[in-house]
């Protein structure tokens, strides 16, 4: 059985950093280090105060820590990272873009006051459901270990168990809104004849190729290799050859004597100093006269 430290390390990199996104902003909340409306979406704090930084933080607060929000996170945990390693292995930035549509896509519905909301990264979850369920229709999944159903109706499953909880339905609608507009995009349309023209964007792909996780097939980008490296230089063996150049022997020159030099040349290194030693107890530093 593993560690938590090695299943966290195990998890695909969106999929992982997102959750621990979502569980930093609940935790903050909950030490009271923010007031949730410095983070919610209002666009008239967007426009006029230049507060751009809710179109992006409102879709990592998923609400207090409660039974929803584990419910939440087990989600990304486990639909996400299912994605992430079914359809979406070594598509790193596909999966990226996926996030970026979906997010985008939640943001312009925002923009209708009727369907205004202040977070939406419950929205955002329900599409991951949403695909997963797409992309696994024959997966045989247990709700609460007393209902067995396909995976195609997983999403309108827990639609049904938020309106039987009492939850509001329309983050859910919206993120079903969402995750099939890709959908249809990416696999219905293409499938049915329709020319795919909505491929990542390059800028995602650089994104994902700086971060340096993850991989991307066909990727017009490489990855940085400097990615978590801290320091770099050339290093030498300090007690082998692999540090010295062996140069070939002249032409002419004696096979036994470029022997000889190179075994003097092996035997100095390594040597730290040199010189003549002599013993502190014997005579031998003075010349005996007979």
């Amino acid at each position: 059985m593993s560690t938590p430290g090695e299943y966290y390390r195990s998890l695909p990199p969106v999929s992982k950093t997102y959750g621990v996104a979502c569980l930093m902003t609940t935790a903050a909340f909950y030490l009271d280090l923010y007031n949730p409306e410095s983070i919610a979406l209002f666009y008239d704090n967007v426009f006029k105060r230049f507060q751009i930084w809710r179109l992006i933080t409102n879709f990592f607060f998923l609400g207090p820590f409660s039974f929803p929000f584990a419910f939440r996170l087990i989600i990304i945990a486990k639909y996400g990272v299912s994605l992430e390693r079914g359809p979406f292995d070594q598509r790193t930035a596909d999966f990226v873009w996926m996030f970026f549509f979906g997010a985008l896509s939640l943001l312009v519905s925002d923009a209708v006051p009727a369907l205004w909301s202040p977070f939406m990264g419950v929205s955002l979850v329900f599409m991951i459901v949403y695909i997963w369920g797409r992309e696994f229709p024959n997966a045989r999944i247990s709700i609460y270990g007393l209902v067995s159903l396909k995976g195609f109706y997983l999403p309108w499953a827990m639609l049904a168990l938020d309106l039987i909880f009492g939850n509001p339905l329309k983050p859910d609608i919206l993120g079903i809104v969402a995750g099939h507009i890709y959908y249809f995009l990416t696999v219905l349309h293409p499938l049915a004849g329709g020319k795919y023209v909505f491929k990542t964007p390059r800028f995602v792909h650089k994104l994902v190729a700086f971060w340096g996780e993850g991989k991307q097939l066909n990727s017009p980008f490489q990855s940085d290799p400097s990615a978590g490296v801290a320091f770099r230089g050339r290093s030498y063996r300090l007690s082998g050859g692999g540090g010295r150049r062996q140069t070939p022997p002249a032409s002419g020159g004696s096979p036994a004597a470029t022997t000889g030099e190179q075994q003097q040349g092996n035997a100095a290194e390594g040597v730290a100093f040199r010189g003549r030693s002599y013993r502190l107890d014997s005579d031998t530093h003075t010349n005996a006269s007979t």
